[in-house]
Parts: structure tokens; C-alpha cells; sequence
């Protein structure tokens, strides 16, 4: 992790007190960041009612004090955020992300070619919208991975035992070949496999080792658990034995599933993306 790029996706109401608390953690590391202040613009009122053939639509006023408005908000925001860069001495830029919200996934995903990984500032949820393109942005249109619920950065900068939800599929394998630098600074990193299928012909008796033996190689300290789930949902289970191996970050791979059928039903990638308590690192 370091000299790494670390992305971190604000909003205009992001506390600077916990921002602060990830500057630390960042420049201790040390890394440089790319924070993005984003923001949904008012969408532009297409439609005119009883304009005449080459006739001009009339844009209400409202529209242009909205946008000036949410314009005005994200500048503020973004100048109190360099000011934080100072005050902590932390290498980066900061940039605005406003547009409509079908663009916004995009610019995400553009900026997002030049960093290694995304932080996610905790109050973005509230924007519901805004929440679900960044991460359509970042897991599905960039090569890095995604840190929900660290609100101080220190899951991602000094997470001391980590849990690898594993499976055998490439979602998890590249989940771990991302994560590689924090589970070598971690002094416990523990394979846990829920409910495995145990196929001797293609993983073995005993899924988790061979990836286990390869982390090893990269210095890291394994434990190897295999768990039944006892009926619980993959995700309740993952999150029960992260919290009892006092876990501070769950890696894990996202979208085992294909996105449609998880849109319709459910999964385990949206449930950990739904809850707030557990810091987890997902990537797809």
C-alpha cells in the first residue's frame, strides 16, 4: 500500500472530522489520495408544454437556482477538503463529480483507472442514488476494488486480523490478489469457507489451503476454517464468524452470482453492501 493512490468518495455532507481521522491513516501508511466530492445536478427540464413549431421552451427559475445552488454547495465542500490536505499533509487533489446520475458511474469508473483502491465516505448512503452508481462504477466499469464502512480508514490502513469469505471462484481469487498488501500487513488472516463444496478433483478435500499456502509465500500468517453456515443466510454467517474472530475487514469476492439474478432475489454481495457495522472490501 505504499505510495498508493487511494480513492475517496465524498459527498457535500461528509464530516471533515472523520475525513481527518482517514487523512491519518493515509499519510501513516504512507499513500496519496484522489478524493471526489460527488453530487446528483438537477436534472434539465426537457419538457415544454404548449410551445409553438420553432418556438424557444421556457426554463423555470427554479431549475437555475438549484443548479447554481448544488454547484455553490460541492465548491465549499471541496475547499474545505484541500484545506484538510494542508492542515494533515497529505499528498492529493480534490475534484468534483456532478452531473446527471446516469453519467456519474462513468466518471467514477474514469477516475478510478489511476488509483488502487476506493474508499466510501460513510453519510454517501444517504444519497441512495448516488450510493448505487459509485458502486456500479468502481466494481463493474474499473480494475479496483471497494471499502464500505471504514470510518476512520483503519480497516484499510492497519486491519490487524482479516477475514477471507472463500470460495474457489475467480470473484474471490481476484478479491484476495487485490487485497494482498493489507492481508501482509495483518497479523492474522483467517480463510474461512461456509458450507464448502469439498470436490477432490478440482480444489482438493480441503478448500482454502492451496490459497492459503500461496499467501504464506507472500509472508502472511494463515488460518484455514471451514464453517457450516446452520442455516443461515451466506452473508449472517460470514458476518457471525467475522465478529468472532474479531475480524476488521472482511475480504470478499462480489457478485458470485450474476448481477440480474442478485437484482431480482438477493445475495450475499448485497447484503454485505446493505449492512453498516462490518468494514468489508469487495471486489469484483
Amino acid at each position: 500500500m505504499k505510495n498508493s493512490t487511494v480513492m475517496i468518495v465524498a459527498s457535500k455532507d461528509t464530516p471533515l472530522a472523520g475525513l481527518a481521522a482517514t487523512l491519518e491513516t493515509i499519510r501513516a501508511i504512507p499513500a496519496r489520495v484522489s478524493i471526489l466530492v460527488v453530487g446528483e445536478l438537477p436534472v434539465f427540464p426537457f419538457y415544454a408544454v404548449g410551445i409553438p413549431p420553432y418556438g424557444i421552451s421556457d426554463v423555470p427559475d427554479s431549475w437555475q437556482d438549484d443548479l447554481t445552488e448544488s454547484k455553490a454547495m460541492l465548491a465549499a465542500k471541496v475547499a474545505e477538503i484541500e484545506g484538510l490536505l494542508q492542515q494533515h499533509d497529505v499528498a492529493g487533489e480534490v475534484a468534483t463529480i456532478a452531473s446527471d446520475p446516469g453519467m456519474i458511474a462513468n466518471a467514477i469508473a474514469q477516475r478510478a483507472l489511476y488509483c488502487d483502491v476506493a474508499l466510501v465516505s460513510d453519510d454517501l448512503r444517504e444519497f441512495a442514488n448516488l450510493f448505487k452508481q459509485v458502486l456500479h462504477g468502481v466494481l463493474f466499469n474499473s480494475p479496483i476494488g471497494i471499502v464500505l464502512n471504514d470510518h476512520d480508514g483503519s480497516a484499510f490502513g492497519a486491519a490487524k486480523r482479516v477475514f477471507v469469505a472463500w470460495n474457489t471462484q475467480i470473484h474471490a481469487a481476484r478479491a484476495v490478489h487485490q487485497a494482498l498488501p493489507i492481508l501482509q500487513k495483518a497479523d492474522e488472516v483467517i480463510v474461512g469457507s461456509i458450507d464448502p463444496a469439498m470436490p477432490e478433483a478440482s480444489h482438493g478435500e480441503d478448500p482454502g489451503v492451496d490459497i492459503a499456502t500461496w499467501l504464506t509465500h507472500h509472508g502472511c500468517n494463515v488460518t484455514v476454517q471451514q464453517y457450516p453456515s446452520g442455516g443461515l443466510d451466506i452473508c449472517d454467517a460470514i458476518l457471525a464468524r467475522a465478529k468472532e474472530a474479531r475480524a476488521d475487514l472482511v475480504v470478499m469476492g462480489a457478485y458470485g452470482h450474476s448481477r440480474t439474478r442478485e437484482a431480482l432475489f438477493g445475495g450475499t454481495t448485497r447484503s454485505l453492501i446493505a449492512q453498516t457495522e462490518q468494514p468489508v472490501y469487495l471486489v469484483y
